[in-house]
This record gives structure tokens, C-alpha cells and sequence, in this order.
């Protein structure tokens, strides 16, 4: 089995999840007392987010890059990063180390192309949902990308932020997230990627009128197949 190295600590709620997740899969993989074989930097979200606020990615990069390192000389065979948004700075974090970055997007591509969507509806923090870095490993993967707009681009991150990464999960915001996926279902997506790994705190299947592919459970569930490659 190889070694996970996982970044977590963004937020950490999510961190509990990937942990579950690839311990579960081992175990329904291999059975009997098996688990993970995982090393972890969780790092303090408090500092990254200070950081997105004004602009300063470099020293996201700099952070995590620096995780990325340690975990690699404690001897992890590859890296998972516990969030859609700091995939932004994968160019800069795979520059600083010799291990491979098992990336969100690609994951979360082909789940969606197993099961024969062509047009995916996106949330996530407004970063993952106007900039590129998510988005246009979808597109490469050959799939349509539908956002929501602008003033509803605005409500998904501040509950992003604001609820969710704080541990708060409220009805109202689970009504506005339902609202903005009927949204874009009108528009013709024919799926949901819940593109933050917080948001799966707030949706779930029997919450979206649309299929929901939850990035955080396939992630977790792909790197477990690839410890066990």
C-alpha cells in the first residue's frame, strides 16, 4: 500500500471526511484490520485565508508547498490537497517537490464522464468559480461548465466562508444552494460538482434536483485506489 500524504486543515471539518472516506475504502477494499496508510499536515486555515483575502496566492504557495515538502521527506508516495481552491497553486507547489499531486478536478471529471453527463453545473468558492484552474480541467476533460451568476456567485462563498468553514449548517442557506441549482438545471446542466469540500456539509443527493457529485467523497475515494495501485 502507499502512503497518502493529505493536506488538510482547509477547512478542517472537511479534513474529517477525507480521512473517513479513505479508511472506509480501504477497509471495503481489503478487509479485516486494514487502514490507511496516511501522513498529514494540517495546516492553520486562519493563515490562508488572511492570505486570499488581500491577493497574496504567493504565500499560499509558499505554505503549502512547504507541507507538500515535509510530507514528502516523511515519506508520502504522492499528495492530496484537502480543498478545491488551493488546486489554484498546484503549478507552483509541484515546482518544490518529486512526488506526483493526485488533482481534484481530473477526479471528479471522470466520475461524472462514467456515468455519461456532458454539461455539469459547478459551486464553489468564487475563485473555483470565476477563475480557471477548476474549470478548465473540466473543459480539457470534455465537459460544459455552468456558474452561477454573478449575485449568486456572491451567496454560495459567503456561506462558504462564513457558515461553513466555521461548522455552521443552516436550512436558509440549504434553500438558497437548492434554489441556485434549479438555476442551473433551467440552464441545461444535467449534474451538480459540489466544488468546495465544505459544501457537502449543506447538500446532499435528496437535497439537488440535479445528481450531485461531491468532490471531497471522490477525491478520498480515488487516492484510496491509488495507495493501492
Amino acid at each position: 500500500m502507499k502512503t497518502i500524504g493529505l493536506i488538510g486543515g482547509m477547512s478542517w471539518e472537511s479534513t474529517i471526511t477525507y480521512y473517513e472516506v479513505l479508511n472506509k475504502e480501504i477497509v471495503r477494499a481489503l478487509g479485516g484490520f486494514h487502514s490507511a496508510k496516511i501522513l498529514m499536515y494540517s495546516v492553520d486555515f486562519a493563515e490562508l485565508e488572511a492570505n486570499m483575502s488581500k491577493g497574496d496566492w504567493d504565500g499560499n504557495a509558499m505554505i503549502l508547498a512547504d507541507a507538500a515538502k515535509r510530507l514528502e521527506r516523511a515519506g508520502a508516495d504522492f499528495i492530496v490537497i484537502a480543498t478545491n481552491t488551493m488546486h489554484k497553486l498546484v503549478p507552483q507547489i509541484e515546482r518544490e517537490i518529486h512526488i506526483p499531486i493526485l488533482h481534484i478536478a481530473e477526479a471528479a471529471a471522470e466520475s461524472v464522464k462514467r456515468d455519461g453527463f456532458s454539461k455539469v453545473g459547478l459551486l464553489g468558492t468564487k475563485f473555483t468559480m470565476t477563475q480557471d484552474f477548476i474549470k478548465d480541467h473540466l473543459k480539457s476533460a470534455g465537459l460544459e461548465v455552468i456558474v452561477p451568476d454573478a449575485s449568486d456567485i456572491e451567496i454560495v462563498n459567503n456561506v462558504i466562508f462564513n457558515e461553513l468553514c466555521l461548522g455552521k449548517v443552516l436550512d436558509a442557506s440549504r434553500a438558497e444552494y437548492q434554489r441556485i441549482i434549479a438555476h442551473m438545471k433551467q440552464r441545461g446542466a444535467e449534474c451538480v460538482i459540489l466544488g468546495c469540500t465544505e459544501i457537502g456539509m449543506l447538500i446532499s443527493e435528496k437535497d439537488s434536483v440535479l445528481p450531485v457529485y461531491d468532490t471531497t467523497i471522490i477525491h478520498a475515494k480515488e487516492a484510496a485506489r491509488k495507495s493501492l495501485e
